[in-house]
């Protein structure tokens, strides 16, 4: 009986000791997630990423739409060009030729348009209405022949044959004088319908021949789309250009340098932390430790591969990147393409230490 008794008593003080075990265990794990999640998350305040110097505008690549040899380049590089300014010329004769061509002929096409609505001139009318008064008198003349010679016949006097050719000749006169009657009703009416409309369609088909070669000879003058800078000139005078759509052949490039802006490469495990109005500064091997402040001003919709290659053997190429632009502040001057090493600002709390004394 002792012994049972004794038994009981050491299984409940284990089962007593286990559970003060768990407990004790449970509390402790309970504060320290309570710890944990009381302390602030040490977070780098800086995403860094390589980037790429370029003009506001972007680098546009001015290329010809026609293949050809170039007349003349107007500028080197480093030049102002003014939006729309001429900067390249192809050999363009044959199509300054083409426009002469369909010039000449809208002019043709005008005047056969206003011939054919205008209908004849006051002289030609003039000429059809005495046509009709000298068949009228020959008619008239005609007829009193008829009548005597009828009156002679009846008489005696003359024969039927005269009879006859006296006749014919009032015929042919009234014959004569119906047709000077409708020619001048042809002269002194208005133009027909089909006529004008006729006249307009040929007149449109030769204007358009002419847009038509404008436009041909149009596309062998060069002229800049932007107020900027000639950053490269690709051809000189007398070299030949193409218009392919596989392999492009630009002739200049040129850009808007008054803002320069920073194309970064974000590393996708950055994304979540970039966002438009950041701080942001780049830096360069060639300027040392000087900082080039800007701002972010968009961030890219689509992951993608990389843009800018540092060159380390380390690199990885098979992440994703997310472009996002920086735009530097007035006054960074930086040469277009150059790498850079860019710093965002991601934490604004700390984004005081970040910045230079």
């Amino acid at each position: 009986m002792k012994r049972k008794t004794a038994f009981i008593v050491a299984g409940a003080a284990f089962v007593l000791s286990v559970s003060l075990t768990l407990y004790s265990t449970r509390t402790r794990n309970a504060e320290a997630q309570r710890a944990a999640a009381a302390r602030p998350v040490q977070t780098d305040p800086l995403i860094a990423g390589p980037g790429r110097v370029e003009p506001v505008s972007e680098d546009i690549k001015l290329g010809s739409e026609l293949s050809g040899k170039l007349r003349s380049v107007n500028v080197e590089e480093g030049d102002q060009v003014r939006k729309g300014q001429l900067l390249a010329v192809l050999e363009n004769d044959d199509y300054r030729a083409e426009v002469a061509s369909a010039e000449a002929e809208v002019r043709t096409k005008e005047a056969t348009q206003r011939k054919v609505v205008n209908g004849a001139r006051s002289q030609e009318r003039s000429e059809a209405w005495s046509s009709v008064r000298a068949a009228q008198a020959v008619l008239d003349n005609a007829h009193s022949e008829m009548d005597r010679r009828q009156k002679l016949y009846a008489a005696g006097v003359i024969s039927r044959e005269e009879l006859d050719r006296y006749t014919r000749e009032y015929d042919v006169a009234q014959a004569q004088h119906q047709e000077t009657v409708e020619r001048h009703s042809l002269v002194d009416d208005h133009a027909r319908e089909e006529d004008i409309a006729f006249a307009q369609a040929d007149l449109q088909l030769a204007r358009a021949r002419l847009a038509d070669s404008q436009a041909k000879y149009e596309k062998t003058l060069i002229k800049s789309p932007i107020d900027g800078t000639i950053l490269r000139k690709h051809h000189r005078s007398g070299e030949s250009v193409s218009n392919s759509s596989t392999v492009p052949d630009p002739i200049l490039t040129v850009g808007d340098k008054k803002v320069l802006r920073v194309r970064v490469d974000v590393d996708e495990t950055d994304v979540n932390r970039v966002h438009v109005g950041q701080k942001a500064y780049v830096m360069a091997d060639a300027f040392g430790k000087q900082k080039f402040w800007g701002r972010v001003v968009r961030v890219g919709e689509l992951l993608g591969p990389k843009n800018v290659r540092t060159d380390e053997p380390t690199e990885r190429v098979d992440v994703k990147i997310l472009e996002t632009l920086v735009e530097l502040d007035s006054g960074a001057a930086l040469p277009m393409g150059l790498r850079v090493d860019a710093y965002i600002v991601g934490d604004q709390s700390e984004m005081a230490a970040a910045q230079p004394e």
